[in-house]
């Protein structure tokens, strides 16, 4: 008897994939979202700077 239940029929089977997935581009390789933050205030900034700061800087 197995542990796995099985697939009810007509329902559909899980796709897979044997592409080489290096092949394709993933959304770290492009300049897309790299440093852009929306437009806003000195005060905003400064919150930024605050919270991204790292804990060894005053």
């Amino acid at each position: 008897m197995s542990t796995t239940p099985e697939p009810e029929p007509g329902a559909p089977r899980p796709a897979l994939f044997f592409d080489d997935p290096l092949d394709q581009q993933s959304p770290d390789d492009t300049d897309r979202g790299w440093g852009e933050r929306p437009e806003g205030d000195s005060a905003a900034d400064l919150k930024h700077f605050l919270d991204e700061k790292p804990p060894h800087h005053l």
